[in-house]
C-alpha cells in the first residue's frame, strides 16, 4: 500500500468510491479484498501492476458509513492487511502555522486533550513537513500514521502535530454528522501560497516558475520556493478520495506578492480540485468543497494595511464567499479572535474553537447542503446617500447587533488619491447602519469597513448578526 494507508484509517464513504493504491512487481496481479471483522468478504478487486511506476490502483465500490473492516492486498504468497478501517468523510487540512498549531497550544488545551478519548471515530493522520523540486508520487515521511486520537498524538508538541483547527473542525463535524471522520494534516509554518501551488497556478498568475527569481523573505520561517510543498506534501495525496479541504494560510503573503493573492488563491483552489478529481479517477467531486480561515490579527497599532488587503484578496475581492470566482467555498472570519498575550506571538491566537465552529457552519451549509443554516455574518447589500444631511445609509443582508460604536470601523474616501476619513456610526437599525460623512461633501468615492491589521478587540467588532457571526471586512 501507499505510505499513507494504515490501520485505523478512514476511507471516503458513498456516494464516492475510495481509491486505494500501492506497489508491486511490474505485470503481477494484485488482489484487493475488503472483509468484515467476522471474515465475511464484502468485495474483491483484481488489478495489474503497471510497468515503470510499479504501482497498482483500484477504486472500491461505494461503501455506507461505518466499520470496522480489514483491507488486504495480495500478490502471489505476499499479503498486507490493514485493520480497524472505517468509512466516513475524509477532510484534508493544509496551510501555515495557524493550521499547524496543535491542540496543546490553544485555549483550554488540557480539557480538549482530556476529551480526545471520547472521539475514537475521528481518526487523524499528519504528513511530515517535506519539500521537493519535483512532484512526488508518495510521501517521503509521516509525522503521525493513521491513529485513534489521544492526548499525546493531538498535543505532541508546538506546531508539530496535531492541528487544533483540523481536529476541532473534525470533531464538530462528527458531532453534527454522527459518523466517522478522517483528518489529514499537511501544514508548514511561515510558508507562502506559492510553495503550495503547482506550476500551473504560478503560470496562470504570471509568477516565475523557477525558484531563483523569488528572493527569500527574512520574515518567513518556512520554505518559500515555488511549488516545493505542492510537490512533496500535496501531490502524493492526489489519489485520496476526499470530502473537503480546510485551509488556513495567508500571513506569509502579507510580505510576499500580497496583491496577487486574488489570483493565486482562486487558482490554487481550482487547481487542487482538478488534480484531486483526476487523481482519484473521478471519485473526489469536481467542485471539492474548500473552506478557509480569513486572516486574524497581528500588530495592534500598525498603520500597514497588508493584512486588510490580504483578507479582501482571500475573497477574490468580492467580500463574501461562495461567489462567482470562488464557487463551493466557505470562510471563517477571524479578525475578532485576536490574542495579544498569546505565548506564540499575537499572530497565533489561541481561540481555535471559534475558528473551527465558524468553519464547520460553512462546511455544513456548503459541503453538506444543510438548508437554512446561517453560516456567515451580515454583508451590505446597498448604500444610499442622503446628500442634504451628510449621511450614508447602509442596508445589510441580516439583522444586526452592534457591539462597538467604533469611530474608525467605517471610513470614507472623498478625493483621489484616497485620503481616508472616519465615518462615525450615528444610528443602527435592525438591518441598517447610518454613517456621518463629516468633511466629505457630496462626493463619496469609496467606503471601507474594518480595514486594519487589528480592526477590533476580542469578539467586539462593530457589527455581528444575531447568531454572533461578525460582519466581514469590505472595501
Amino acid at each position: 500500500f501507499a505510505s499513507y494507508y494504515g490501520d485505523h484509517m478512514v476511507l471516503q464513504k458513498e456516494p464516492a468510491g475510495a481509491m486505494v493504491w500501492g506497489y508491486g512487481e511490474p505485470g503481477a496481479t494484485v488482489t484487493v479484498v475488503l472483509c468484515e471483522d467476522s471474515g465475511l468478504i464484502v468485495m474483491k478487486k483484481t488489478v495489474r501492476v503497471k510497468g515503470p511506476s510499479e504501482t497498482w490502483t483500484t477504486v472500491l465500490d461505494p461503501m455506507d458509513r461505518g466499520g470496522p473492516y480489514a483491507l488486504t492486498a495480495g500478490q502471489g504468497s505476499e499479503n498486507v492487511t490493514l485493520r480497524d478501517i472505517y468509512f466516513g468523510d475524509v477532510w484534508l487540512c493544509s496551510g501555515q502555522s495557524n493550521m499547524a498549531m496543535t491542540v496543546l497550544q490553544i485555549a483550554n488545551a488540557s480539557r480538549e486533550l482530556a476529551d480526545a478519548a471520547r472521539y475514537p471515530y475521528v481518526r487523524v493522520f499528519a504528513v511530515a513537513p517535506a519539500r521537493s523540486d519535483v512532484e512526488l508520487e508518495d510521501l517521503e515521511r509521516i509525522d503521525l500514521p493513521w491513529s485513534i486520537p489521544t492526548a499525546e498524538n493531538l498535543g505532541h508538541g508546538n506546531f508539530t502535530y496535531f492541528s487544533a483547527v483540523c481536529w476541532l473542525l473534525g470533531r464538530y463535524l462528527y458531532e453534527a454528522l454522527g459518523y466517522p471522520v478522517g483528518l489529514v494534516e499537511a501544514a508548514w509554518g511561515g510558508t507562502p501560497i506559492e510553495a503550495w501551488s503547482s506550476r500551473r497556478v504560478l503560470r496562470a498568475c504570471g509568477l516565475p516558475e523557477d525558484a531563483g527569481r523569488i528572493s527569500p523573505h527574512r520574515h518567513l520561517s518556512g520554505p518559500q520556493t515555488p511549488s516545493v510543498l505542492w510537490n512533496a506534501m500535496i501531490h502524493p495525496l492526489l489519489n485520496m478520495t476526499l470530502q473537503g479541504v480546510a485551509w488556513y494560510q495567508g500571513e506569509a503573503n502579507t510580505f510576499l506578492h500580497t496583491d496577487l493573492y486574488n489570483c493565486t488563491f482562486p487558482a490554487l483552489i481550482a487547481d487542487w480540485r482538478r488534480a484531486f478529481h483526476a487523481g482519484s479517477a473521478g471519485q473526489t467531486q469536481p467542485l471539492l468543497p474548500f473552506g478557509f480561515v480569513q486572516l486574524s490579527t497581528y500588530r495592534r497599532q500598525s498603520p500597514d494595511d497588508s493584512f486588510a488587503r490580504l483578507r479582501w484578496h482571500q475573497t477574490a475581492d468580492l467580500g463574501v464567499v461562495p461567489n462567482a470566482r470562488m464557487p463551493g467555498t466557505f470562510m471563517a472570519v477571524a479578525m475578532d479572535l485576536c490574542d495579544e498575550r498569546s505565548p506564540y506571538g499575537s499572530v497565533h491566537p489561541r481561540d481555535k474553537q471559534n475558528v473551527a465552529h465558524r468553519l464547520q457552519l460553512g462546511a455544513r451549509a456548503v459541503a453538506y447542503g444543510e438548508k437554512d443554516l446561517v453560516f456567515q455574518g451580515p454583508y451590505p447589500t446597498r448604500a444610499v446617500l442622503e446628500v442634504t444631511r451628510g449621511l450614508l445609509n447602509l442596508t445589510y443582508s441580516q439583522e444586526l447587533v452592534c457591539r462597538q460604536r467604533d469611530t474608525r470601523a467605517f471610513e470614507v474616501c472623498c478625493s483621489t488619491p484616497c485620503g481616508w476619513l472616519p465615518a462615525p456610526v450615528v444610528a443602527v437599525g435592525s438591518r441598517m447602519v447610518t454613517l456621518a460623512l463629516a468633511g466629505c461633501g457630496t462626493l463619496v468615492l469609496a467606503l471601507r469597513y474594518a480595514w486594519a491589521e487589528w480592526p477590533c478587540e476580542y469578539q467586539s467588532c462593530a457589527l455581528y448578526n444575531t447568531q454572533g457571526l461578525p460582519a466581514p471586512p469590505f472595501l
